[in-house]
């Protein structure tokens, strides 16, 4: 027969630091600086890196209207047409082979 020792508290408190440490740790490697900003000497084969300042897509530039519309009413009620009936292809399908 084996006796188990009860755990202490100082084991307790040494595994509760160990978890916050390993937690900061994690939080702190957030606001580190990213390896590509890092200073170093590229290969001389190796394309020049552009520093244009920006490196998010420009959202607020706005394309240029269109010179014609993208679809006539005649083509988009013709298409309309053909999506309406095949949905009810579809669902017909639906209940004769839930029927079988």
């Amino acid at each position: 027969m084996t006796s188990q020792r009860p755990t202490s508290g100082k084991a307790g408190s040494l595994t509760a630091c160990a978890a916050a440490l390993a937690l900061m740790s994690l939080a702190l490697g957030g606001c580190s600086t990213s390896i590509a900003d890092l200073p170093f000497e590229a290969p001389s084969d190796a394309p020049e890196r552009s520093h244009d300042g920006s490196s998010y897509p420009a959202v607020h530039d706005i394309p240029a209207p269109r010179d014609q519309v993208a679809m006539d009413h005649a083509e988009q009620a013709r298409i309309e047409k053909e999506l309406i009936d095949a949905r009810d292809r579809q669902a017909h399908a639906a209940q004769n082979s839930d029927r079988r």
